[in-house]
């Protein structure tokens, strides 16, 4: 009878040799990729790299400095890398910035710059923005990296030598500002600021020209049936549901072939397309291939490439969700495990423009609210499938009442001498608080209790499906519900010279404790400056911050409590300091004023 791990082995040996086969057709493709996926889920134990998980932002164009949209996709990342770290994976994080084409071209000769000096200078805004706000990323790739243009030629060569990839003629509709091949039915007319007629991208309003032009192309109508199989067997391939769905509509219309060069004549600043040094590939092949290039692609991707998650923007949802899954499958390469999407952020309810003047700098609003503050405030108000408002009133308001007051203020109450003079994490007594009602207890701690046990569960489901402000709502729920509960008992009213009194007091900080340690380890990949703080306060050392070995209030089931009797970490002050929102105080002098007398 074979064993479990003979199974396994076996298994995890049919998928690597599946990996390493060449394959000639996209039809041999999708079957390896669905193979694959079938012994995967099939095995019974995990393989050897089940453990690892990749996750990626997308590269960042480096035609403009970083906005708030970068950050958000860099931060909604660094939430699930640290979220799996948590729970023990060995995660690897890649972000970066997209360097090539048209648009940077152009750029850089406004600038007066040349090209890669233009490049490094605005990668390096984003490396330090993304550095600010503690964006832990393992890998900080840029396409003008020799490691990337290796990767990209032998993956154009793969394509190239299985017949994906053809010289013929493009003609039709191109977006510089996109960098991005249209249809007739994705332009429309407009006027620009001179009153003369143009057409424009329907989706973006930017600018389209008419181009022809001989370069080579992609057989990505090959590939349409192919994609609609695998979207309809991996109904979760791509998240939210909405963007699935968005997929699905573009895949029942035809895919034509997609021009992947240009000619060097037109834009210089490119990889040459191997063996043709007349043309430049494509900046939508190039800059996908990254995700490839971090993995270790072409000789050693397979540990993170099996595992790959993409957080996009859903603008950039046709590249990632149609043409990269065609061009892997051509390649006979694994699709990405997950597609997450994201929106967009308004400001005032309008979109950000510099001609309007609503532009936010995420690197000056990082220094106004913290750092942490300003990740609370993108995954505590961002929703994934629908666009997010900006405004720094909201901003100031949340971070007051969520962080600063219930969180903060919880922190402090049971942690004050007053409350706690001895600085202890104080004892539970099973008289005052047993499992069952009685005691000194009431129906509402009961349920609070029943909230915070199940708090584990309810933020894991959010937290991988990227529903990151639905994890932050249960979070603040259950902080209200301590904070109630304590109000509730009003602790600094009992008798301190009763025993009795003095065991239910310790039971209500004990329990209270107990919950702050569950919200400050659920909270370390959105808010990790915070929940260090939190948990060093409470005496929870390094090694017992994981996610395997919580153990919500052991000593209500009668089980030892590791933390009962430690003393308590050193006061380093308030948790989050409250926020002035200097704006509403120049409106209002005289109500400042008097508020601080």
């Amino acid at each position: 009878m074979r064993t479990p791990f003979l199974l396994v082995t076996r298994s995890c040996k049919a998928i690597h040799r599946l990996q390493q086969s060449a394959f000639v057709s996209p039809v041999s493709a999708l079957y390896r990729h669905q193979t694959i996926s079938v012994l995967s889920n099939s095995s019974t134990v995990s393989c050897k790299d089940d453990r690892s998980y990749y996750i990626t932002t997308p590269i960042f164009y480096v035609n403009a400095s970083p906005h708030l949209g970068h950050l958000y996709s860099a931060v909604i990342a660094d939430c699930l890398h640290r979220y799996k770290l948590l729970q023990g994976f060995n995660s690897k994080f890649a972000t970066g910035t997209d360097e090539h084409g048209l648009k940077i071209q152009q750029a850089a000769e406004a600038a007066g710059k040349d090209p890669l000096t233009f490049c490094t200078d605005v990668s390096e805004r984003f490396k330090h923005l993304f550095n600010r706000c503690n964006i832990s990323y393992t890998d900080y790739i840029r396409t003008t990296e020799q490691r990337h243009h290796q990767a990209v030629k032998h993956f154009w060569s793969v394509l190239w030598n299985k017949g994906l990839i053809y010289k013929g003629s493009y003609e039709g509709w191109y977006s510089t500002q996109d960098e991005s091949f249209l249809t007739a039915l994705q332009v429309g007319d407009a006027v620009d600021s001179s009153g003369n007629e143009i057409k424009v991208s329907l989706e973006s309003g930017h600018k389209v020209e008419w181009m022809k032009e001989e370069n080579y192309m992609f057989r990505l109508s090959a590939f349409r049936s192919q994609l609609l199989d695998w979207l309809k067997g991996n109904p979760l391939a791509i998240q939210p549901e909405l963007f699935y769905q968005v997929v699905l509509k573009w895949l029942q219309e035809d895919l034509p072939d997609l021009s992947v060069s240009r000619q060097r004549s037109r834009l210089q600043w490119g990889i040459p397309v191997p063996g043709d040094a007349e043309q430049t590939i494509y900046v939508w092949l190039d800059a996908l291939v990254n995700y490839l290039t971090v993995a270790g692609y072409p000789d050693k991707h397979n540990q993170w490439w099996n595992v790959a998650h993409h957080i996009v923007g859903k603008d950039i949802l046709k590249f990632h969700a149609v043409y990269w899954p065609a061009f892997l499958l051509g390649a006979g390469l694994p699709l990405p495990q997950t597609i997450y999407v994201h929106s967009h952020w308004t400001v005032g309810g309008k979109k950000m423009s510099k001609s309007l003047g609503n532009v936010v700098d995420p690197l000056e609003r990082s220094k106004q609210f913290t750092t942490d503050g300003m990740r609370y405030f993108l995954l505590r108000q961002g929703v994934p499938d629908s666009d997010s408002d900006y405004t720094d009133d909201k901003a100031f308001k949340l971070l007051n009442a969520e962080l600063a007051d219930s969180l903060g203020g919880l922190l402090n109450r049971c942690t004050a001498p007053a409350l706690n003079p001895a600085q202890v994490y104080t004892a539970f007594c099973p008289q005052s608080f047993p499992s069952e009602q009685g005691g000194r207890a009431v129906g509402e701690d009961y349920h609070m209790l029943e909230a915070v046990k199940n708090l584990p569960a309810v933020v894991e489901q959010h937290y991988e499906s990227m529903h990151v402000y639905k994890a932050l709502e249960a979070i603040s729920a259950c902080v209200r519900q301590t904070n109630g509960f304590v109000q509730r008992h009003a602790p600094w009213k009992l008798e301190r010279s009763d025993i009795t009194d003095q065991r239910w007091l310790d039971t209500i900080i004990h329990v209270s404790l107990e919950c702050l340690r569950m919200y400050g380890t659920l909270l370390q990949p959105v808010v990790p400056e915070i929940s260090d703080k939190l948990l060093s306060r409470l005496g929870v050392q390094p090694d017992e911050r994981g996610l395997a070995g919580v153990n919500f209030l052991p000593k209500i089931r009668g089980m030892d409590c590791p933390f009962e009797g430690r003393v308590l970490g050193s006061d380093t002050g308030v948790l989050f300091t409250r926020l002035e929102n200097l704006d509403i105080d120049k409106q209002n002098p005289k109500k400042t004023k008097k508020a601080k007398k």
